[in-house]
């Protein structure tokens, strides 16, 4: 199970965020509230997430919600967000404003081009997917059920590599906020169907 943090102050105000550590909105905890109700009656044996408080507190809210507080918690940098550079905390619109739309795109969402002095999604990829099948595969394998609770961009690369999507293709995809993705796979980790709850 993949789950977008809630709404930060930074998605409200439309700026980078990034790894910079700003926290839920009170819709944002809303949206975790919702998300841990739907996952009412589901069972996981570990729960992951990154250190930025956004996904931190995202977390806490879901298992409080599904009553399931008690499992062990892995906090680890490799589901961090993707660092933006000297663009985090910057608003998207004046940076479109003087970079332009389509440089605005490029950095959000190509695979390969930095922004300024921070990671591409290739980056991020690099990061998250090494880890993902050091820490979190073997206990998949032995059929744990996992939730993981991270980033739009650390969350589109660990799809980019759990569904075969491609760089391209990987544009076009954008995760909502708190809104579940179940996966459900085989003991040889072939998917059998994945689904927004």
């Amino acid at each position: 199970m993949l789950i977008r943090h809630g709404q930060s102050i930074y998605n409200l105000e439309n700026r980078f965020t990034g790894n910079l550590d700003v926290p839920l909105t009170s819709w944002g905890e809303e949206e975790a509230k919702r998300a841990g109700i739907k996952l009412k009656g589901l069972k996981f044996s570990y729960a992951y997430t990154s250190v930025l408080k956004k996904a931190e507190e995202s977390l806490r809210i879901i298992l409080e919600e599904m009553q399931q507080t008690q499992i062990p918690v892995i906090k680890n940098e490799a589901l961090n967000e993707r660092m933006y550079g000297s663009l985090q905390g910057l608003n998207k619109a004046e940076v479109a404003k003087k970079y332009g739309e389509n440089q605005l795109e490029i950095w959000r969402r190509s695979y390969e081009v930095r922004p300024p002095d921070g990671e591409s999604l290739e980056d991020t990829y690099n990061r998250i997917v090494p880890y993902y099948k050091q820490e979190i595969e073997p206990k998949l394998k032995s059929r744990k059920n996992i939730l993981i609770v991270a980033h739009g961009n650390s969350l589109r690369a660990l799809m980019m590599y759990l569904e075969n999507i491609g760089p391209t293709a990987i544009v076009k995809i954008n995760i909502p906020t708190a809104t579940p993705r179940l996966y459900d796979i085989d003991a040889t980790l072939k998917i059998k169907s994945v689904e927004y709850l």
